[in-house]
């Protein structure tokens, strides 16, 4: 589920709330008095290649790409 921000504009708070998308409509209505702010960026990053992370995290993975590879017409390779 999402997290959305509002602003009460009587206090001028800001929080959080969280909620399934389509509550968020519903939820606007029966409370006029908070506005919906605009979402912040979220930063989720990783450092490193994903192929590498790919075959430590899965170690047979190369194994069934090499048997994918030796189906008829297929064009997969081993990473």
């Amino acid at each position: 589920m999402p997290t959305y921000r509002f602003e009460n504009i009587e206090t001028g708070e800001i929080f959080e709330k969280w909620m399934l998308m389509a509550e968020k409509e519903p939820y606007l209505k029966e409370n006029p008095h908070l506005k919906p702010l605009i979402p912040t960026q979220m930063n989720v990053g990783e450092v490193g290649d994903w192929q590498n992370k790919l075959i430590s995290k899965n170690p047979g993975w190369n194994d069934v790409l090499g048997r994918a590879a030796k189906m008829p017409g297929s064009n997969v390779k081993k990473i």
